[in-house]
């Protein structure tokens, strides 16, 4: 397949300055002090919650033999007083979700452990200590930053006095992706994430992990979390960069980062796609004339690159069509063959890039056989995406044995199956 796309070629074998930077890495690469995945024997009831936008969610999960057999879940908008107010405010809002769910769902009054999905940036000191670094997305809630949120939510929910609940564990949505895909497929080793955003999370052998005492309890392993949303920010990607690449980033809400997502992540390649366009449009190729709304950032979106790739497989045009609709753009029919193309060319883009990050892990967790487990609505809906990377990784890593399978919804399963792990590495102790 990519034979067919020779444009990407230099990707396949990057300059030296790529492989040798002196720069800073850009890469975080961040201990999540979890030492082992699920092993098929986890069982008991838990609590999960998931914090990464203004829908947060309150999860419980029973699991038997390292499976999920019944979970309910609930729903909680997070208003903009909570988000904007101080801290203290929002995690009590936060054990107030809690405490609704149990009064409503499981009002036994008993003991539940909780795995705590964080979806912000911070930096682990151990598996039940998370420090926030700083918010994204709509949060700006005031004396957190700094803090561990784990103790303020433990905080809050003790403050409540008629909920029995501790948390056990946090993790960001890739770690939770990982452990989901470690309960499906005994072979998983990496998780990535392929949404929205994109980062990846893999097992590390200890004495690789220069920032972590790794001589005690007898720990050989622990995941790590990547964080290469950010990936090139210090500029070790920039032989890749186009005017298009700029152009996105210009128009985004944090210029200069997150470089690696915005070249291929949900959030960014309809814009990708739109750029593509007005530059085609400006070289005489595409177009008459440009429509309003295509002049209007963010018009497009992944879901049309989705649609107009679906038409290109099917051999039909309907989607393209309603697409150009939407946009309320004119069209000829030599237009069509062009849209088709540039589809083409992000797609292959988005693909190879992803997949040349992925061998890299393959190559370094070197093991006979090793699956990747993908969550995420870019991975999930686009409808080659999955099999132009599956053909990639082979290219980049011929020698390594390798299976892409989706695994769904690692920051609700996920994070009570870590809790579970916490659980049993705390028995042992």
């Amino acid at each position: 397949m990519l034979s067919r796309y020779p444009y990407f070629t230099p990707l396949m074998s990057p300059p030296s300055m790529y492989r040798q930077s002196e720069s800073p890495s850009s890469l975080l690469m961040e201990n999540t002090f979890l030492p082992e995945l699920p092993n098929g024997h986890e069982t008991g009831e838990y609590l999960a919650l998931d914090l990464g936008g203004t829908n947060f969610r309150v999860m419980y999960l029973r699991i038997a033999d390292g499976k999920v057999v019944e979970q309910d879940f609930q729903r909680f908008e997070v208003d903009e007083a909570h988000r904007y107010g101080s801290g203290e405010d929002l995690f009590d809002f936060l054990a107030g979700c809690v405490q609704s769910f149990l009064r409503e769902k499981h009002p036994s009054g008993r003991h539940f452990e909780l795995g705590f999905t964080f979806s912000f940036p911070m930096i682990q000191k151990s598996l039940d200590v998370g420090i926030l670094q700083t918010w994204t997305k709509s949060f700006k809630a005031s004396g957190c930053v700094g803090q561990d949120v784990v103790k303020m939510l433990n905080e809050a929910l003790h403050r409540r006095g008629d909920i029995n609940v501790d948390v056990v564990a946090i993790m960001n949505d890739t770690t939770g992706t990982l452990v989901q895909g470690a309960s499906q497929d005994q072979h998983c080793a990496i998780g990535v994430i392929l949404g929205t955003g994109s980062n990846a999370a893999y097992i590390e052998r200890v004495d690789r992990v220069k920032k972590w005492d790794h001589h005690q309890n007898g720990i050989k392993e622990v995941v790590i979390d990547v964080e290469w949303g950010a990936f090139g920010d210090n500029g070790v990607l920039d032989f890749v960069r186009t005017d298009v690449d700029r152009a996105v980033d210009d128009l985004s809400l944090l210029v200069s980062s997150f470089t690696f997502e915005k070249y291929f992540s949900g959030k960014y390649l309809g814009e990708v796609f739109r750029q593509c366009m007005l530059k085609a449009h400006r070289d005489g190729v595409l177009f008459e004339s440009v429509s309003e709304k295509l002049n209007t950032a963010n018009s497009c979106t992944t879901k049309h690159v989705s649609m107009l790739e679906k038409d290109t497989i099917d051999g039909t045009g309907h989607h393209l069509e309603a697409v150009m609709e939407e946009l309320q753009q004119t069209h000829s029919a030599a237009d069509l063959v062009v849209l088709r193309y540039i589809c083409a060319l992000i797609t292959v883009r988005a693909a190879v890039l992803v997949s040349a990050c992925i061998s890299v892990l393959l190559k370094r967790i070197d093991r006979d056989d090793c699956s990747i487990a993908v969550d995420g609505t870019l991975f999930k809906l686009h409808p080659r995406l999955a099999s132009l990377m599956e053909t990639a990784i082979a290219v980049l890593a011929p020698k390594h044995k390798f299976h892409l399978f989706l695994a769904e919804d690692g920051s609700g399963k996920g994070a009570a199956l870590v809790a579970a792990v916490a659980k049993r590495l705390r028995n042992r102790k």
